[in-house]
Parts: C-alpha cells; sequence; structure tokens
C-alpha cells in the first residue's frame, strides 16, 4: 500500500484523539498483511495512567477482531489542528506491542514529518534489542 495513503489515513483517525488536557493528538493507521486496514487515535485520561496511544489502539482494534499478522504502521502527531515540523515516534511502550505481533526485520514504521516527506524504519531500528515472545521460548520451563 502506497505511504502517502497510509499517512492520510492516520491524520483521518487523529481527527477522533480525545486529548483536552495535553492538546497533542496523535493518529496511526495499522496494515494487516491481508491489506485491511486499522485506525487508532490516542485517548487521555485524567488520572493520566489509563491514557493510550494511537498505535496501541489500532493494534488492539485489529487483536480484538483476530488479525495477529501487520505489514506496517504510518504515524502522525502534533497540536490539535496542525500538521507539525517534526515526526511523532511510538513511544516504548507502542514499541514494546508492536514486537509482540510483528517481525522486526520486516514490520515498518512510517514517520510523517508535517512538510510533505517521511521516514520510513524497520521496527528493529527503532526497538534494537527488543524482548519478544521468541525470548520466552527458549527460557520456558521444561516439563519432566
Amino acid at each position: 500500500m502506497d505511504e502517502k495513503y497510509l499517512i492520510e489515513q492516520a491524520y483521518k483517525a487523529r481527527e477522533a484523539a480525545y486529548t483536552p488536557y495535553s492538546g497533542f493528538q496523535v493518529g496511526a493507521a495499522l496494515l494487516t498483511k491481508t491489506g485491511k486496514l486499522y485506525l487508532g487515535c490516542n485517548i487521555e485520561n485524567a488520572a493520566f495512567g489509563p491514557t493510550n496511544c494511537a498505535e496501541r489502539t489500532a493494534f488492539f482494534k485489529a487483536v480484538s477482531e483476530g488479525e495477529r499478522e501487520f505489514e506496517g504502521i504510518a504515524i502522525v502527531g502534533g497540536k490539535a489542528g496542525e500538521r507539525i515540523g517534526e515526526m511523532c515516534a511510538p513511544c516504548g511502550v507502542c514499541r514494546q506491542v508492536m514486537h509482540e505481533f510483528c517481525n522486526p526485520e520486516t514490520f515498518y514504521i512510517i514517520l510523517e514529518d508535517g512538510n510533505g516527506g517521511y521516514r520510513k524504519y524497520l521496527l528493529k531500528e527503532l526497538l534494537p534489542f527488543g524482548f519478544g515472545p521468541e525470548n520466552l521460548k527458549s527460557n520456558a520451563p521444561q516439563e519432566s
């Protein structure tokens, strides 16, 4: 799927963001291996801890509908109503969720720069030495 299309879909998702405290709205467009698209926005909470990022919103929607194989994600963010001039990278928690469901060698992350350009990264570039399911398989207790 075209990167520019994914970025525009992320902007569409961003319109639904609920950010009464920070005013920083994030949108994400998650692409499955079968070509299905899941959109997510950030959702703030007065207690802050229950706040959820756009990336995780998209992943949790997809996983809750049975999806398990993902191609890539586009992420955009900035103050409400503005396109910013810098990239909005996913937080560490979101990178960890991506690692749970995606191959770090092939899953890509598109970050729009607010000026019509974008950068494309592999998950392994943004989360080197990530901890995932493969780490637990080798360390799982053996049955006797």
